[in-house]
């Protein structure tokens, strides 16, 4: 019997599954620096110095600020100011405003991102064989007010509703924000849902951990891969091979709790 069959829900993560970046993060921040007149950091070096300070700012004011009541534009601030300063550039009040401006502006709109080709057709796909689809995602909510919509990616053509960690306060890989999603879907029982990500420990792991189905896509041919495969866990290239493993009459292979030490 297809796994298909069997399913009421199916949940999918956004970036790396259904979305991904153009070009690298460092380009838009420094585009928004020389806009502003000044010097641009090394693009890599940005890119390190955002991947510090947004570590930094999840571990003291996780999901986007939520617990803290912190509004996510002060989050986002926060974290734009303590990428550059990390850098090695520091700016005054009145040009650090008009280059952040420009960097939230820009990713709260479709420019820094594209839609991988088969993501609305699955999504829809799904949603006439009658399984609920819902969004979890470690995001804020312009994630779902603007960007998804922008991208042609609308709650009721592609997307039946969303579980995003600055909205409701937890994050992957915490297992709660995979509970949350069944009981939004009508309480389904974890065994009549199933996961998609692109990430062993904030995808698989705590799906699996819920008890719901989980499979991973490597869309991008990662070195950590080949690893996934031998924990157990489908590995997959794309939701057209997604769409083919789930409609296959053979039922998915038995799948383990990985072990893991990833830190993604």
């Amino acid at each position: 019997m297809a796994l298909l069959s069997r399913l009421r829900l199916v949940t999918v993560d956004v970036t790396g599954t259904l979305i991904a970046y153009r070009g690298q993060l460092g380009d838009y921040y420094c585009t928004a620096a020389r806009s502003a007149g000044m010097p641009c950091p090394g693009y890599a070096r940005m890119h390190r110095s955002f991947n510090a300070a947004y570590a930094e700012m999840a571990r003291r004011h996780p999901c986007f600020g939520h617990a803290s009541r912190m509004p996510a534009v002060d989050w986002w601030k926060t974290c734009v100011r303590d990428s550059f300063a990390r850098a090695g550039y520091e700016y005054d009040d009145g040009t650090f405003e008009q280059i952040f401006r420009r960097i939230y502006s820009v990713f709260g709109t479709p420019a820094p991102y594209s839609v991988f080709p088969d993501a609305r057709r699955f999504l829809r796909w799904l949603r006439t064989e009658k399984v609920t689809v819902g969004i979890i995602s470690n995001a804020d909510h312009r994630y779902r007010d603007v960007v998804l919509p922008a991208l042609g990616l609308n709650q009721g053509s592609e997307w039946d509703f969303g579980v995003f960690s600055g909205v409701v306060g937890v994050e992957k890989p915490d297992r709660r924000i995979y509970e949350m999603a069944l009981e939004a879907a009508g309480g389904v029982a974890p065994e009549e849902a199933l996961h998609v990500g692109d990430s062993m420990s904030k995808d698989y792991a705590p799906a699996r951990a819920v008890g719901m189905h989980a499979l991973l896509l490597d869309r991008f041919r990662t070195a950590d891969a080949e690893r996934w495969r031998r924990s157990g866990a489908p590995v997959l290239p794309d939701l057209v091979s997604a769409q083919h493993w789930l409609t296959t009459r053979d039922p998915p292979p038995t799948v383990e709790e990985p072990r893991t030490d990833e830190r993604d």
